[in-house]
């Protein structure tokens, strides 16, 4: 029972961390007037975000093998929600760009120590249903901010909402510490498995799994940005029109993940994660087929719905490829590569597609999945070669 009720605190933890991911976004054009900035200077606060989650998710290790996974979730979740109220009091940029900073490094440490936990300690289902809770999350928080916006209020409404959901998680998280003892002997070879950093890197599969997250986190957050001005530009499709049907790309994720939680019933990791990249690969076909418009949403929806098993079967491998008390050092800078990716890679296509065309988006996705391919396959043969030692 108490196995449950802890996996119940951790699907709203991850709905908890969806939450603010997609606030910035919504919430931007009505911000960035008051705050007397250019448009783009959200990338600005984005970018420190961002940093910060990397260098927590680098760090999350050492701290959760100090303090724990449960006490490191409830201060993760309380600088999120110190970072939010911040948010929602700031009146100048320079105040978002300081609050920036906590709310970053709070949802790095979150993020891989809710992530490795439950790759250790639940079947894959829980991590395929455990990111669909995020997609949930990330779906509400532009709700919430539009509710406070069409009402005659500020953007600040909405970020000291989040904030204050923030707080009412932290006090459910705190109540909860006695769960979160886990497995003692999964901790102490947590606490005997101290490595550096260099020696992570010489860990057999651990550059091409770092390689793996980087590219399909650039697959996703390109398709995720720059789909829209694809569909506007090269397409001719109003802009309305393209925003309502980037949106059945995030809703083949969502889906999607609901879904490859009973997948992983009768297929592996490996298969969830093979199965993914060719429904992203038809999906790219579907969307360069020449037949008009009649192809982009179909198109549009697969490559979404084949991302959806990708991310949560490569994490849920993790303890499998390289071992229990490595498990949480690695699923930081898994998750740190990630970030990067995520950072990087839409800046650099948008500066890519602005030199040669956004014609280039399927064939940009099409490159990045075949080098991910090859390298979730050269993982796969190390570690056999490695168990077979």
């Amino acid at each position: 029972m108490f196995t449950w009720l802890l996996l119940i605190i951790i699907y709203l933890s991850f709905i908890s961390l969806g939450l603010p991911d997609s606030l910035l976004g919504s919430a931007w054009p009505a911000m960035y007037n008051l705050l007397n900035v250019p448009l783009h200077y959200a990338g600005f606060v984005s970018m420190i975000i961002a940093g910060g989650t990397v260098v927590s998710s680098i760090f999350s290790e050492k701290l959760i093998r100090r303090f724990g996974t449960g006490i490191v979730t409830v201060l993760s979740v309380l600088t999120t929600a110190v970072a939010l109220l911040g948010f929602s009091v700031s009146h100048v940029f320079f105040m978002l760009c300081l609050c920036a900073i906590p709310l970053g490094l709070g949802a790095g440490s979150v993020d891989a120590a809710l992530n490795n936990y439950v790759a250790l300690h639940y079947k894959a289902r829980h991590m395929s249903w455990l990111h669909c809770f995020w997609g949930i999350g990330a779906s509400l928080g532009p709700i919430i901010m539009s509710f406070f916006l069409m009402n005659g209020k500020l953007w600040n409404s909405g970020y000291k909402t989040i904030g204050i959901i923030q707080f009412c998680l932290v006090a459910v998280l705190f109540i909860s510490l006695p769960l979160w003892k886990g497995d003692a002997a999964r901790e102490n070879s947590m606490r005997r498995a101290s490595i550096s950093f260099k020696e992570l890197f010489h860990i057999i599969g651990v550059k091409q799994a770092l390689a793996a997250f980087f590219c399909y986190c650039t697959i996703e957050m390109v398709m995720g940005l720059w789909g829209s001005s694809y569909l506007v530009m090269v397409k001719n499709i109003p802009p309305e029109t393209a925003a309502q049907w980037t949106a059945l790309y995030y809703i083949g994720i969502t889906s999607g993940r609901f879904i490859s939680g009973f997948a992983t019933l009768k297929l592996s990791n490996r298969w969830m994660i093979r199965s993914g990249q060719l429904i992203i690969g038809c999906g790219i076909i579907v969307l360069i087929l020449p037949f008009g418009d009649s192809t982009l949403l179909p198109g549009f929806f697969m490559i979404g719905l084949g991302c959806a098993p990708i991310y949560p079967s490569l994490l849920h491998e993790t303890p499998k490829n390289f071992g229990e008390e490595y498990s949480q050092a690695i699923m930081g800078i898994q998750m740190a590569s990630a970030y990067i990716g995520t950072t990087l890679a839409p800046p650099l296509f948008g500066r890519l597609a602005a030199y040669i065309s956004f014609d280039i988006l399927p064939i940009f996705i099409g490159i990045i999945l075949v080098i991910k391919i090859i390298m979730v396959e050269t993982l796969n043969k190390k570690i056999d070669k490695k168990t077979a030692i």
